[in-house]
């Protein structure tokens, strides 16, 4: 059995009082959600801290889409068991709530008088248009590190002109649906093309 320093121990509560308040700062300022974060956390995570890969972070975030929670929360959860397991995951998911919590619970407050502030209104409006360009964004350099292969791009091309569509004409429909059928159309492409020899996705 290994014998733990106390060294050790002290770079493993640096590690997660690191996980703590890098996600902490994440949290506290990115507004607009969890598609507003993945910027902010790949530019921290990934090149910065070099915690995950740019490969891990397209993964984790087409999983924390498709599972339940925040997507931002699951990112944070990931990353954090990644580096310290269980309590890893704990304090970067605990780091990345904390801060929302605080705010919307000082907002909750005196809601009615915080809204008839004019400059918090007109500052809103103002974060609104910078929420979709960090979207934007982030679907940009997903895009840009994908592989370019042909049914993952065909499929990516149908689901926005799909959105598109479905924001013009205000149609009812889910985009869990939507998800779901572009996963079904990569699963039936997979098991046409059979498993790849190498995760690089080289055929045998």
């Amino acid at each position: 059995m290994e014998r733990v320093t106390h060294a050790d121990m002290g770079n493993a509560i640096n590690m997660l009082l690191n996980l703590f308040f890098t996600f902490a700062k994440i949290g506290a300022f990115t507004f607009g959600g969890g598609y507003a974060m993945i910027p902010l956390i790949e530019n921290i995570c990934v090149e910065q801290k070099q915690w995950i890969t740019h490969a891990e972070m397209m993964d984790v975030t087409v999983i924390a889409e498709t599972t339940p929670g925040p997507i931002a929360i699951n990112c944070a959860t990931y990353v954090g068991y990644k580096q310290k397991g269980i309590l890893g995951a704990i304090a970067a998911t605990f780091g990345v709530i904390l801060p929302s919590f605080i705010i919307i619970y000082l907002i909750s407050v005196c809601l009615n008088s915080f809204l008839e502030i004019s400059w918090i209104k007109n500052a809103f409006k103002g974060i609104r248009i910078a929420v979709g360009i960090l979207i934007l964004d982030a679907g940009i350099n997903m895009f840009i590190k994908m592989k370019k292969k042909v049914i993952p791009c065909a499929i990516m091309g149908c689901s926005f002109l799909a959105v598109v569509l479905i924001s013009i004409f205000g149609l009812n429909f889910s985009s869990i649906l939507l998800m779901f059928i572009a996963g079904v159309v990569s699963l039936v492409m997979f098991l046409i093309e059979g498993e790849p020899s190498e995760k690089g996705g080289a055929k045998q």
